[in-house]
């Protein structure tokens, strides 16, 4: 029996902003993780961002979180972003 596979890609070609970065060939690309969960990681998210002058995150250039065979990558860091969460919670 083949492996299902299709929880981990998702398009939505309906979307008026796809596809929403340049880079990735149509057919992989994967909206699933439309808003990155690895924002919150900073500069130490592994994708290809940038700082504004007003402090802003820019992912516009990052394709990272797109990319079809990165479904388990982001996965992996979801460790990351626990210990981010309970840092800012014990600050609190």
């Amino acid at each position: 029996m083949a492996e299902k596979k299709h929880f981990r890609f998702f398009q939505n070609k309906q979307c008026e902003f796809f596809p929403c970065h340049e880079g990735v060939p149509e057919e992989d690309f994967n909206c699933l993780f439309c808003y990155c969960p690895l924002y919150a990681l900073g500069r130490k998210c592994g994708g290809s961002c940038k700082y504004l002058e007003n402090g802003t995150k820019d992912c516009s250039g990052c394709t990272f979180p797109h990319r079809r065979d990165n479904y388990y990558a982001l996965l992996n860091r979801y460790e990351d972003i626990v210990q981010v969460v309970r840092k800012m919670d014990e600050e609190k």
